[in-house]
């Protein structure tokens, strides 16, 4: 894989904004999360874990000079661990706080996945 950027980035990137777009509705409408909205966040969880399994088989096959795989991985492990820790947060959360921890949970994953491309294609490599 020359660049990580690929449909299933994408795909990350594109549902999780969807699912931030939803959270925001609810934190408009001071709901707390329930289970139609952790559906998206799910999803958002497989198509990382999915991003995980690609990720370690691009490294097996050998990263580009000058990628640091330890960072590498650590980002995709952080990014799977990113919506579970907000769900668990948001549980302890009273009325749309809770909603808002994961307003910003769906907003930092695609920012996380522009950073691990970053890595993965570092300058003047």
């Amino acid at each position: 894989m020359a660049a990580m950027w690929d449909p299933l980035q994408i795909a990350v990137v594109a549902v999780s904004l969807a699912a931030a777009a939803w959270c925001a509705w609810y934190v408009v409408r001071d709901l707390r999360p329930d289970p139609k909205l952790a559906a998206p966040l799910w999803l958002v969880e497989l198509l990382l874990v999915a991003q995980l399994v690609v990720g370690v088989v691009e490294v097996a096959r050998g990263a580009p000079e000058g990628v640091s795989v330890v960072t590498f991985i650590g980002y995709l492990v952080a990014l799977l661990l990113v919506i579970p820790v907000g769900i668990w947060w948001a549980g302890g959360e009273p009325g749309r706080a809770g909603t808002g921890v994961l307003l910003v949970v769906l907003l930092v994953i695609p920012v996380l996945v522009v950073r691990l491309e970053q890595i993965w294609s570092p300058a003047g490599a």
